[in-house]
């Protein structure tokens, strides 16, 4: 009975394998979701995650994303930026769902740190792209540092910086894991020129916590990081409760502390696996970070189709989409980029309530102009590549004050849990100009990348395939020897 099992999974790997195999990460799209991303040079890299094909009713698996993959910010095509699968990636590179991207933009280059496995994990290296050259190299890291899964990444490029908050340590993170899931309390920080790792605290009260959001703001001394939202794992044991959206952490890079505020307003439903991304009035007057969509805390288990804005330093909560009741769409586990302080791409999701291929014709690709800056004053319309200017909505402006450029009059919450956090929130820090460390070419015509793209993704995919095809002869064989 046992070999039977074992030759029936062999085969369904075969099938799932072969259909990988066919399908091509642009034509066939339907899913994405899972995925990591970051912006360098006017290009959105996608990376990882999982992926549905078209039709999804004959392709009901999901499918492990093996491409890199960029939208063209400098483009349009059918009102949002085309999307490019001709980088290289091959099967040596880890494929993860839930890490993140760190780039440093000025040296050019991705860092992936983080994700989980679909399969048996490795033992955590960094992988980094470099996008000047097109290749990935690979960098040992210390064994203090372990591969968390689902928690919260941001770069701070001002400062050369990577941060990860939390996330879930398990047998799909860590070889040679035994017992439950459990999340974390560890704040990690990646030096992206000195390649020097460190195992920070988190919050005081030394939580356990993943699938929630972090951004950076370019406040006090030397810059805040926001976190909130996601699930707290108080027992270490994977038994989880939603951490309330009224609950703000921030951590002040200068002096390296943590503090909670707490937040009122219209404060969003508990939820895990949304995305978020920030911007700011000119005059910093408010910082406001706009929260997409989301996976549902039980009892509720659909999820949201949602936008909320979340305003600093008066810590309020807005909703700002839908402005008319119903169900939505819900989706969760889906990625925010903020492009020029003006647009947020978001792209993906998984849907639980919905069988349907998510705006195929521009792979998943959905656009907030977070300001409503258009024709229409709408707030989900065409991307606009060179819309820079970030307007403060007037429905955010009802609430703190203002105008479209910021002078906003609430400036503060009802009451303020440290006294330190209005002096953070009364600084604007400077940075010093970053230079590269590598030689950095002069600006030359980009290809649009679409002659190439077709003979790439098929060496690509053949490279992964093949990575996967001999691991399943090797599995094969050593079924066929022990029955």
């Amino acid at each position: 009975m046992a070999c039977i099992l074992l030759w029936c999974a062999l085969a369904l790997s075969l099938i799932s394998l072969s259909s990988q195999q066919t399908k091509d990460p642009l034509n066939d799209f339907c899913r994405r979701f899972g995925h990591q991303t970051a912006v360098v040079d006017r290009k959105l890299y996608i990376d990882g995650g999982q992926v549905n094909w078209n039709p999804i009713s004959a392709n009901p698996l999901n499918y492990t994303n093996s491409y890199l993959l960029y939208n063209d910010l400098d483009q349009v095509q059918e009102a949002m930026p085309p999307l490019h699968a001709n980088l290289t990636k091959n099967s040596t590179v880890p494929n993860v769902s839930g890490g993140t991207l760190w780039a440093d933009e000025v040296n050019k280059v991705l860092h992936a740190y983080g994700g989980e496995f679909s399969g048996s994990p490795e033992d955590f290296t960094l992988w980094s792209y470099d996008t000047i050259l097109d290749q990935w190299n690979q960098t040992d890291t210390p064994q203090s540092i372990q591969r968390a899964a689902w928690g919260a990444g941001v770069a701070v490029n001002e400062r050369a910086e990577g941060y990860y908050m939390g996330g879930w340590l398990s047998n799909q993170t860590m070889p040679g894991w035994n017992g439950a899931p459990f999340a974390t309390s560890t704040l990690i920080r990646y030096d992206m020129v000195g390649n020097t790792w460190q195992n920070m605290s988190g919050p005081a009260d030394g939580i356990g916590r993943a699938e929630g959001v972090m951004v950076f703001l370019p406040a006090s001394d030397a810059g805040l990081l926001i976190y909130f939202g996601g699930i707290l794992d108080t027992s270490r044991n994977g038994t989880v409760q939603g951490s309330p959206m009224n609950v703000i952490h921030i951590f002040d890079l200068a002096s390296s502390k943590w503090y909670t505020q707490t937040a009122g307003g219209d404060v969003p439903e508990d939820r895990k696996r949304f995305c978020a991304g920030a911007t700011w009035a000119a005059d910093h007057s408010s910082y406001n970070i706009y929260l997409y969509g989301g996976q549902g805390i039980p009892p509720n288990t659909t999820g949201f189709d949602d936008v909320y804005i979340l305003s600093l330093p008066s810590f309020t909560w807005v909703k700002w989409w839908p402005t008319q009741p119903g169900e939505g769409n819900p989706h969760n586990s889906l990625s925010c980029n903020v492009i020029d302080g003006a647009q947020m791409l978001i792209i993906g999701g998984t849907f639980p309530i919905s069988d349907q291929c998510d705006a195929n014709t521009v792979w998943g690709t959905h656009n907030l102009n977070l300001g409503a800056s258009n024709i229409q004053n709408a707030m989900w319309y065409d991307y606009m590549p060179n819309l820079t200017v970030y307007n403060v909505p007037k429905e955010l402006i009802a609430v703190i004050g203002g105008g479209p450029s910021g002078g906003a009059t609430q400036i503060r919450p009802q009451s303020w849990d440290n006294r330190d956090l209005p002096v953070y929130f009364s600084r604007v820090p400077t940075f010093p100009a970053r230079t590269p460390t590598r030689a950095i070419p002069g600006p030359t015509s980009t290809s649009t990348g679409t002659p190439e793209e077709s003979s790439n993704i098929a060496a690509i995919a053949g490279g992964a395939a093949g990575g996967g095809a001999a691991l399943l002869i090797v599995l094969g064989v050593l079924i066929w020897c022990y029955c």
